[in-house]
C-alpha cells in the first residue's frame, strides 16, 4: 500500500512547495550541490529555516529516491538537481467548495491519464490563473514525483478538485450557472471569444487524445470550441490544444 507522502522532484517545484503553508516538510534529501542551487536560486536555506534535512552523496541520493519511489508504488526517474523532497501529500478538494465564487476559471480533464499532459496543463492552468482543475478519483494521472517536476510548481497555487463523477460534476455546474465549454475536434458550432466576453463562470472540459471527451460527458456540454488546422497537420497534443482553448476562453 503506498504510503502517505508525497516525492517531490524539480528544483523550481521543491521551491513552490517549501512555500505552501498546507504542506508539512517530512525531510529535505540532498546533495550539498543541490543545498547550494536552492539557496542561489530561491533565497531557501534549509539549515537557517530549520526544514528538516538528510544529505546523501550523489550515487545514496538516486538509490534513497528510487526505494522510496518503490513504496510509493510509481516509476522511478532520476533525480535532477541533487535534491528532492518528502513532504505531506498535497491537499485536494471538494467541488461544493467553490459554488459561492462569483467568478469562475475551472478546467475539467476527462479521461486524461497521461502524466506529461497532466502536469503540463496545470501548468499553462497557473499562467491563465484558473480558479481549480477538476480530476476524477479514478482513471486520472498520479501525483508522482515526474508529475510534480513538469507542473514546475504550479500545483502548490491552482487547487486539485477531485470528482467521482465527471458528468456529475459537469450537472452540478450547469446548474450552478456555469458555462460547461467542450474541447472538440468534430464540432460544427464553435463558440468564438465574443460569446464569452461577459461570462463570469466557464468550466472547460478536456478530453484524452484520441477518444476526446466521454459520451456522458460530451453530451451536457453547452458550447463546444473546436480548433482549426491551417496547416498541414490536422490535429494537436492534448496540453497543446488546451493551452490554445485556454487562450480562447480565459485570455480575453
Amino acid at each position: 500500500m503506498a504510503l502517505e507522502f508525497d516525492l517531490i522532484f524539480g528544483l523550481h517545484s521543491i521551491a513552490s512547495a517549501l512555500k505552501n503553508s498546507h504542506r508539512e516538510y517530512f525531510k529535505l534529501h540532498a546533495t550539498d550541490e543541490g543545498l547550494m542551487e536552492l539557496q542561489r536560486k530561491y533565497q531557501i536555506n534549509a539549515r537557517s529555516q530549520k526544514i528538516p534535512l538528510e544529505m546523501h552523496s550523489s550515487h545514496q541520493l538516486q538509490e534513497v529516491a528510487k526505494k522510496m519511489c518503490a513504496h510509493k508504488d510509481v516509476e522511478f526517474t532520476r533525480v535532477p538537481s541533487g535534491i528532492f523532497l518528502e513532504t505531506s501529500p498535497l491537499r485536494t478538494y471538494e467541488l461544493k467548495e467553490f459554488f459561492h465564487l462569483e467568478s469562475l476559471k475551472l478546467i475539467a480533464l476527462d479521461q486524461i491519464t497521461d502524466v506529461h499532459n497532466g502536469a503540463a496543463i496545470t501548468r499553462t492552468a497557473s499562467f491563465y490563473g484558473v480558479t481549480g482543475i477538476l480530476i476524477p478519483s479514478e482513471k486520472s494521472f498520479g501525483l508522482t514525483p515526474s508529475f510534480y517536476r513538469i507542473a514546475s510548481g504550479a500545483v502548490e497555487s491552482v487547487p486539485l478538485i477531485r470528482v467521482s463523477s465527471m458528468s456529475r460534476a459537469a450537472t452540478q455546474l450547469i446548474e450552478k450557472g456555469v458555462l460547461a465549454v467542450g474541447l472538440s475536434e468534430h464540432s460544427s458550432d464553435s463558440l468564438n471569444s465574443q460569446e464569452l466576453k461577459d461570462l463570469k463562470k466557464i468550466c472547460l472540459f478536456l478530453g484524452a487524445e484520441e477518444v476526446g471527451l466521454s459520451n456522458a460527458v460530451s453530451r451536457l456540454m453547452q458550447k463546444n470550441l473546436s480548433l482549426t488546422s491551417q496547416g498541414h497537420i490536422k490535429s494537436l497534443n492534448v496540453s497543446s490544444a488546451a493551452a490554445i482553448a485556454m487562450e480562447k476562453c480565459f485570455g480575453i
